[in-house]
């Protein structure tokens, strides 16, 4: 038995198909959540359902969706909506990775990573606002990284900036939705084993691991856990923070 109560909610998880959005995703629907999953992939997007589905948890759905496109968030959140008839948590998962250095970063790639990261999760919000505001158990979490706390070591400066942008708006969103009864707080994984840390060299990794206390990369169900606790019922004391997950990675 879970510690957790998640039972009878429905969750909204963007970038589930893969890393900590699947494993959160995941957690969820074993712990008794309806789980609308939404990956802008849809080969992806329907392995990872069906994946789901067949493990024996509650109702996984996916949806198809670009969070960085405000017509498709518009569209996605009125179809998970529409589907399940109500939805009680958000989770701002989906996220794209940067390491290009300062003299290479475009205009192009800025915007393309601050769109997803940071402005993707805000219209999520946005859009999802109306369903939260009639649950009885209202919970958003958005997911940051040690990026957005300490700037960063091998990522760009549109994934820092993008992370911290999510960090600030976190604690901007708690205080004005409070009034709801919304609670609103971000996790900050260290660097975690998922698909985006492909993008690290073996030697970009070792650096990483030689700054975490605990030597290690986190692992996605970990991540998953943190996510889970603040949209639990448990948590309804806990808005406008900041949980770092990170191994000692980064401890202010």
């Amino acid at each position: 038995m879970s510690v957790l109560t998640l039972s009878g909610r429905v969750a909204l998880v963007t970038g589930s198909a893969q890393g900590m959005g699947f494993a959160t995703a995941k957690l969820m629907s074993q712990n008794g959540m309806k789980v609308a999953m939404v990956d802008y992939s849809k080969e992806r997007l329907d392995k990872a359902v069906a994946s789901l589905n067949e493990l024996g948890g509650e109702e996984a759905y996916g949806v198809v969706c670009d969070v960085s496109d405000d017509k498709e968030v518009e569209k996605a959140v009125e179809k998970a909506g529409r589907h399940f008839g109500r939805l009680d948590v958000l989770v701002n998962c989906a996220g794209i990775l940067s390491s290009t250095k300062i003299p290479d970063i475009t205009r192009e790639e800025w915007d393309r990573v601050l769109s997803v990261n940071l402005s993707g999760a805000f219209f999520m919000i946005q859009k999802a606002l109306p369903y939260l505001q009639k649950s009885k158990c209202p919970r958003i979490v958005n997911v940051s990284s040690t990026a957005g706390r300490g700037g960063g070591v091998e990522n760009s400066m549109s994934y820092s900036a993008s992370k911290g942008g999510l960090c600030a708006i976190t604690r901007g969103i708690a205080r004005q939705l409070s009034p709801y009864h919304i609670t609103v707080n971000a996790v900050c994984p260290g660097p975690t084993r998922t698909p985006i840390t492909d993008a690290y060299t073996p030697e970009q990794l070792a650096k990483l691991n030689s700054s975490n206390l605990v030597g290690r990369l986190g692992e996605p169900d970990e991540m998953a856990a943190a996510i889970c606790y603040l949209a639990s019922e448990e948590a309804g004391y806990v808005t406008g923070a900041m949980l770092d997950v990170n191994g000692g990675f980064w401890i202010g």
